[in-house]
């Protein structure tokens, strides 16, 4: 697949302030990104900049092999929906897409027409005629998006759409969402501080910190792999055990709780559970590791028990337990010492 969105050493300052360092990384047609990090790492400020709402400092933006870095939003022919929805109070659904369509100059019975079917993609064509206060939170999300859909943009952007609905119509709406970007095949960039967001919806993430790009990968490849400590702890649980000693050099060792498993044959590491937290289908434990002979003794992990393997060994707090960690899927990182 082409490059169909490409950031080139974009870089933003606010004063003294850095926003964005240097940032560079393409987008193919037809691909989901999520740009994913923690409040004020920069996400929104990028999201703004290829929407032509922020100029960067440095650096360009080129959509479709043109660059368009000066471009006004107008001329990029880009959807944006925001985390408020910004509707109209005064306008019913129907009227609040029609809104972004009227400045096309096209024919009324036209712009009546490409609503009604954004409204129909976004299951609320029966709601055409509520407005704003009627509807429900993701009902206000859906309409927002279909506002944006019915410019046929080229660009999706989203940012942050469904932070402010409740777990279950997030979830609902996030697989509506992915669904009907993949029918479409429009090319859709979605800011997040949700990890699982990312994970479910993504073809690509994009991890950032402190206005810097720590990785980009698949949501498999930064799940798994993660390229440092930030990311690994950012993206899901994970078990940190720190090795200091004159052979270990400031290793870190990194392990996710569901990697470390019971053993049946009773070779492994002894560990006591000190906590069991009930989670539905698992339990997730924290147990101290017993092996004087290695740097391992006495460290504290988190580690995820089938439900069913703690009721048939009536695991409990004080339970000793023999452990493999798993040592094919830990992954090791170089620890700065004294910091």
């Amino acid at each position: 697949m082409e490059d169909y969105l490409k950031i080139d050493q974009v870089r933003k300052k606010f004063g003294n302030a850095i926003t964005l360092k240097n940032l560079s990384f393409s987008v193919s047609q037809g691909e989901f990104l999520c740009l994913l990090g923690p409040s004020g790492c920069g996400k929104t400020t990028l999201l703004r900049i290829i929407a032509g709402l922020e100029n960067p400092s440095s650096g360009r933006v080129f959509i479709n092999g043109k660059d368009m870095t000066t471009a006004p939003p107008a001329k990029r022919n880009i959807g944006v929906v925001f985390q408020s929805y910004a509707l109209f109070p005064n306008l019913t659904a129907l009227k609040n897409v029609e809104f972004g369509l009227k400045a096309k100059k096209i024919h009324r019975r036209e712009v009546r027409e490409k609503a009604l079917e954004a409204l129909e993609m976004v299951g609320l064509a029966e709601k055409k005629d509520y407005y704003p206060a009627q509807l429900s939170g993701g009902q206000q999300q859906r309409v927002a998006l279909a506002r944006a859909l019915a410019l046929s943009p080229d660009i999706l952007l989203l940012d942050e759409p469904l932070s402010a609905l409740d777990a279950k119509v997030r979830e609902t709406l996030r697989s509506e969402i992915r669904s009907l970007q993949e029918r479409l095949g429009i090319t859709t960039i979605m800011v997040t501080h949700d990890q699982e967001e990312a994970l479910t919806m993504a073809d690509k993430i994009i991890v950032m910190k402190s206005a810097e790009i720590m990785q980009i990968g698949t949501p498999q490849e930064i799940y798994q792999l993660p390229a440092n400590p930030f990311v690994a702890d950012f993206i899901g649980a994970m078990n940190f055990i720190h090795l200091h000693s004159a052979h270990s050099n400031g290793q870190l060792l990194a392990i996710r709780p569901e990697q470390i498993v019971l053993t049946d044959d009773g070779t492994g590491i002894r560990a006591t559970v000190e906590k069991l937290e009930f989670r539905g289908p698992i339990y997730r434990g924290m147990v101290t590791l017993e092996d004087p002979a290695s740097l391992l003794h006495g460290k504290l992990v988190l580690i995820d028990l089938p439900i069913d393997i703690v009721q048939q060994r009536k695991i409990k707090k004080g339970s000793v337990l023999t452990l493999s960690l798993g040592e094919k899927q830990m992954l090791s990182y170089q620890e700065k010492v004294g910091v």
